[in-house]
């Protein structure tokens, strides 16, 4: 499955009711599964950004899906980023003309 990171911060909502942040994290996990993903990685950072996931969906439009749900609650702002693995980087490289 494709695999995907979500840079996201909060917005001055989901600042606001930071206590329910962990609430919310278990909504976007079930939200994750109903469109055919998964949440692989959560972590909680500091600097630009207030929390990376990384996660894997079944192909671009359900990420866009998850990602477009997850922002119109209202509680983050989501970059996303498409990632490749190891495996999947060395077969683009030896793919090269």
């Amino acid at each position: 499955m494709p695999s995907y990171i979500i840079l996201t911060t909060y917005t001055d909502q989901g600042i606001r009711n930071i206590k329910e942040s962990p609430n919310r994290l278990d909504a976007a996990k079930t939200l994750a599964s109903d469109l055919g993903g998964e949440l692989t990685q959560f972590h909680l950072t500091m600097g630009a950004y207030d929390i990376v996931v990384l996660a894997e969906f079944p192909d671009d439009e359900a990420m866009a899906r998850f990602t477009l749900a997850l922002g119109s609650r209202g509680n983050v702002r989501t970059t996303t980023l498409k990632a490749f693995t190891e495996a999947e980087y060395r077969q683009v490289i030896a793919a090269l003309p």
